[in-house]
């Protein structure tokens, strides 16, 4: 079986900067070998789902803004920079950059945590009709699409990590 440490330090950032999910997840007995993406997804989404209303608020918070501060740093995680390049983020023009943080900023403020879409296989346009269209919801539905979001960037970290089955 695969120590706690180790499936931790692998899968501790699955859940953006969330590592009390795969600590739980591990300690719950939910993992078992061989390690599959589908196995260990089920076990995380079980217990994002199972966390508190404020913890998974704090997960949705932990995703940075989509080409934001942290991406014009350099700060994102690896996996979100790679993420977000692959949508071609890293590439806005000036008007795209000023109306994605202007999204960002109305986003933010309305529903209190970032934007979040699983980006993989979108381009940047489709990213920003569904920025567009998403600003018009309520928080709690957004809230239930973001943490649905969560879970598939979950399921696209893990597919790149693991067998599926």
């Amino acid at each position: 079986m695969v120590e706690r440490a180790e499936f931790i330090s692998r899968f501790g950032g699955v859940f953006e900067h969330s590592p009390f999910i795969a600590e739980r997840a591990y300690d719950a007995g939910e993992i078992s070998e061989p390690l599959t993406a589908t196995g260990v997804h089920a076990a995380l989404s079980a217990e994002f789902r199972a966390a508190s209303h404020e913890e998974r608020l704090g997960v949705l918070r932990a995703h940075p803004d989509l080409a934001g501060k942290l991406a014009i740093a350099g700060e994102l995680t690896d996996d979100s920079r790679n993420e977000q390049a692959g949508a071609g983020l890293d590439r806005l023009s000036p008007q795209e950059h000023a109306r994605f943080t202007e999204l960002n900023a109305a986003y933010v403020k309305k529903n209190g945590f970032p934007f979040i879409i699983a980006v993989k296989g979108l381009y940047r346009q489709d990213i920003l009709h569904a920025f567009e269209t998403r600003i018009g919801n309520d928080a709690e539905e957004e809230f239930t699409t973001a943490t649905t979001q969560v879970e598939k960037i979950a399921w696209l970290r893990l597919s790149a990590l693991l067998p599926e089955n």
